[in-house]
């Protein structure tokens, strides 16, 4: 299918997992074209090395009008949705930017995209739509049950998409990932985060007892699976996307403490978020029988991860200013 694929427009190019994905997909010679808001979590930077192989637009995906003009321009065969809000605390906080860009995002590029004929349209949601499982995994066929604003919104974009599929024929595919880690991450998540507090000096806040579960994916491997279901994926279907381990928040903060040689007393617990999902597991056989599997241990992926915070410490301290008011 690869010599099928024109060209590739990718909205949210410039965030964590979509600029990830634009970085391999550009060394696989796809011709890429990337649209982007630029809000506090986008950064071109994460794009330098890969500068002149993508085309860019700073445009918000709910700007109809503009959107249509690039659609039209450009004319891509593929288009892959990374544009979203995404920390569930900013969720917790205000929930409206959640639903205008998740969720009326959406729609405004599935209202403009059914104009026109494209191969296919992949969306990336999250393993969050399903709420939490204390036991077992999550099947692709399992019942939505969001828990946090975020979570709702892209639940809510879910089952838009699904809607266009059944009403238009709307040639689309829906990704759940589970969490994500690596370079690059904006550090209000939990990984960059706790080695920006370090790097500061500063104790680490952990919520309530430290022993939510979540499954952990190398951003690089996810951004493979991805590139995966682009070429063989099949319209009208979802597909999970996750890595095989499984840890607790503490265990996840005590490994970076061991690399750091520093002392869990840094470990600081605070009042937990409210509506804090206990675990989340995904069965991923699905996109397994496709030929994606992850490449990356948690354990090297997170050394990846120490090492090149440490490499991009300027980096890391320049966002401080705008994630300091979530952690006072």
């Amino acid at each position: 299918m690869r010599e099928r694929i024109r060209k590739i427009l990718v909205t949210g190019g410039c965030g964590f997992i979509g600029s990830a994905f634009v970085r391999i997909a550009t060394s696989k010679g796809y011709r890429v074209v990337v649209i982007d808001k630029l809000t506090y979590a986008g950064d071109l930077a994460r794009l330098k090395g890969v500068s002149p192989k993508y085309k860019f637009y700073k445009t918000d995906i709910c700007d109809k009008a503009k959107v249509e003009k690039i659609f039209v321009v450009e004319k891509p065969s593929i288009v892959i949705n990374f544009a979203a809000e995404t920390h569930v605390d900013r969720s917790i906080l205000d929930s409206g930017i959640f639903l205008e860009s998740n969720l009326m995002g959406s729609q405004a590029l599935l209202d403009i995209i059914n104009k026109y004929e494209i191969r296919k349209f992949i969306q990336i949601s999250t393993d969050e739509v399903y709420g939490e499982i204390i036991r077992g995994r999550f099947l692709e066929s399992s019942p939505l049950r969001p828990n946090s604003p975020y979570a709702a919104s892209k639940a809510a974009a879910d089952l838009l998409i699904s809607s266009y599929m059944r009403t238009y024929g709307f040639p689309a595919l829906i990704v759940r990932p589970c969490n994500n880690y690596g370079p690059w991450q904006y550090p209000e998540k939990l990984i960059p985060l706790s080695i920006l507090k370090i790097i500061k000096g500063d104790k680490i806040p952990l919520y309530g007892d430290g022993k939510n579960v979540r499954q952990w994916l190398y951003v690089d491997d996810c951004a493979r699976g991805i590139v995966e279901l682009m070429e063989k994926g099949s319209i009208g279907e979802i597909y999970n996307l996750s890595g095989a381990e499984e840890l607790k928040n503490i265990e996840v903060l005590k490994i970076i403490l061991r690399i750091l040689n520093c002392s869990d007393s840094l470990i600081q617990f605070v009042k937990d978020r409210p509506g804090h999902d206990k675990r989340y597991s995904l069965n991923s056989q699905k996109i397994s029988k496709l030929g994606f599997k992850p490449r990356v241990s948690f354990r090297k992926g997170i050394e990846n991860t120490v090492n090149w915070c440490l490499e991009h410490k300027t980096w890391l301290l320049s966002k401080w200013k705008d994630i300091a008011p979530l952690y006072k």
